[in-house]
């Protein structure tokens, strides 16, 4: 039997709201994922002016965090031609993300879900995902 930690919608509320402030005060409206540790979406916001075609990859970017318990940046240069995970992209019915702004959400040493974003560069979604985390995180410790 598995006892599993996973994160809520009062978790996924505060995750959002920390991405949010990060996307607001950079200027950059962003859709934002978050999913458990299995990569099932738990929630979602397209914050006004969000790309349309970005709703997808912020909730692909959450899934590949939490499922592969890895952010997505890290993909990146091992899915590289010559590199070890070449390919990989084409994985899970093309789902797997390699671009920066998927992160594994992290308490105590388990990944408890993922979080995703985009439609900034690759360094905005990135930034704004660890925003997130960050925000999330800092509520645990009061």
């Amino acid at each position: 039997m598995l006892t599993i930690t996973r994160i809520d919608i009062a978790d996924a509320r505060l995750l959002i709201e920390g991405a949010r402030r990060k996307s607001v005060e950079i200027g950059v409206p962003m859709c934002i994922a978050i999913t458990d540790e299995s990569g099932q979406l738990v929630a979602f916001e397209r914050m006004d002016g969000g790309k349309v075609t970005s709703t997808t990859i912020a909730i692909d970017k959450a899934f590949t965090a939490a499922g592969a318990k890895r952010a997505t940046h890290d993909y990146g240069t091992a899915s590289q031609p010559g590199s070890p995970a070449y390919g990989i992209n084409s994985a899970i019915g093309g789902r797997l993300m390699v671009v920066a702004g998927g992160l594994p959400i992290i308490v105590d040493g388990e990944v408890v879900g993922g979080i995703g974003l985009s439609s900034g560069t690759p360094d905005q979604d990135r930034t704004c995902a660890q925003a997130g985390i960050d925000y999330f995180l800092a509520s645990l410790q009061r």
